[in-house]
């Protein structure tokens, strides 16, 4: 059974929280594009808030095997986690786009957890400072670290947040030249977060007048 998030948004208030990711990702892609020095495309299809348990079954759904995640914990207005997630699977082929494909896999295996996490960094950073620069907030964001397991493991993570969060859950294409990744991008935020970060947004479209940020 669906279970319906601590606080709802409405669809012009999910629109404009889904227009700052996008913009977040954008400047995400442009900045790994300089650290890969090739092409980075990446969209966001849709921004979803859900509850932790639909977040976990919703992931376990779409993939089955193990995954491999890069955390970051942010605090200011908005307090949370935020977790880019892989298919374990593809996460050799990212860290081969950052390092270099003329390595071999042992190589690759050697360098992956600080590929991973450097990869993650730009990422999460790109997208929290984003969002955080809309709405006339300030995030103070965690050093990156990677875990690897199921889709559980990764929504049950100690506080911060607490145990009824709400999960803003995000799936993202990743297109490079010769190489097709897919990743999810998930913001975890308790009850009193996640209704100052509706505040913030309400702020935010009450000075643009628009839910986007051109």
């Amino acid at each position: 059974m669906t279970e319906q998030p601590d606080v709802v948004l409405s669809d012009l208030e999910l629109d404009a929280v889904t227009e700052l990711v996008n913009l977040g990702v954008s400047r995400a892609a442009t900045n790994l594009a300089r650290m890969v020095q090739e092409e980075v495309i990446l969209t966001v299809p849709k921004v979803a808030l859900m509850s932790r348990h639909d977040a976990i079954r919703t992931l376990g759904e779409r993939e089955s095997q193990s995954l491999v995640a890069v955390h970051q914990v942010f605090e200011g207005e908005i307090t949370g986690r935020a977790l880019l997630i892989f298919p374990e699977e593809r996460s050799l082929e990212l860290v081969r786009a950052v390092v270099g494909s003329e390595l071999s896999i042992e190589e690759l295996i050697e360098l992956e957890q600080e590929a991973l996490a450097e990869t993650g960094n730009i990422i999460l950073n790109s997208c929290l400072a984003t969002i955080a620069n809309a709405l006339e907030s300030n995030l103070k964001i965690s050093l990156p670290e990677v875990l690897r397991g199921e889709s559980s493991r990764f929504f049950s993570l100690e506080p911060p947040p607490s145990a009824g969060t709400t999960v803003m859950f995000i799936y993202i294409n990743f297109a490079m030249q010769r190489r097709d990744i897919n990743g999810y991008l998930a913001m975890m935020m308790d009850m009193p977060s996640l209704a100052a970060l509706q505040t913030l947004v309400r702020a935010l479209i009450r000075r643009t007048g628009v839910a986007s940020g051109s």
